[in-house]
């Protein structure tokens, strides 16, 4: 096995009464996450969402997240024979992820879980015996690939925003044109008729002779 513990351990369980196939295992996450994409694959009205306690950080790197609200939502792991269901309280996020869910130490607590990075495996107690939750390693690189894609896309875009913003800022200002109140750049005023007491004027190039 080369490099134990690089992969991601991501599950599969039934949430509300969906399986979903992504759903990461985050030991180092202190919050339940979902997206408003996963509840609108779930088919949630948006009348069960709750108010959220606040802002966060770490979800987008440098940036404080706002989650848009909060739900609880049951959350099945196992087998007919053998299978578990506890209420989490999730953070609901308005971004895209490659994900559907993650769930953190909240979880862990709830269902009293326990991780193996090495072989990919979660377990908890169950009426019935242990459960053990499982994924191959094939899942999770793709999985893990998929995410750092999706990074790096949203960090190029970022990147590409902030120096175009730079460009438009080192730009010169574009010269102004003649208008029709505005004389352009470059001419001289002849009064008509000097000696007179009429005062109408012509604009003329200052390379002309006024004669």
């Amino acid at each position: 096995m080369v490099a134990p513990g690089v992969y991601p351990l991501v599950v599969d369980p039934i949430i509300v009464n969906t399986r979903l196939s992504k759903v990461l295992m985050d030991g180092g996450s202190s919050l339940n996450i979902i997206y408003l994409e996963t509840l609108n694959l779930l088919g949630i009205e948006r009348a069960q969402l709750q108010p959220s306690a606040g802002g966060f950080h770490c979800v987008v790197r440098g940036k404080k997240a706002l989650p848009v609200c909060r739900i609880d939502l049951l959350v099945c792991f196992g087998t007919a024979a053998n299978f578990r269901k506890e209420t989490l309280t999730f953070e609901v996020l308005g971004f895209r992820s490659t994900y559907h869910a993650i769930i953190g130490r909240p979880g862990y607590a709830k269902f009293m879980a326990i991780p193996n990075y090495t072989y990919l495996k979660l377990k908890m107690p169950g009426p019935k015996g242990v459960i053990t939750v499982s994924s191959s390693y094939e899942h999770a690189y793709e999985c893990d690939v998929e995410c750092v894609e999706y990074g790096e896309a949203i960090e190029s875009n970022a990147e590409l925003a902030s120096k175009l913003k730079a460009l438009a800022a080192e730009a010169p200002e574009p010269k102004r044109h003649a208008g029709r109140f505005e004389p352009a750049e470059g001419t001289k005023k002849i009064l008509l008729d000097p000696n007179g007491s009429n005062d109408k004027a012509l604009m003329i190039s200052t390379d002309l002779d006024p004669k």
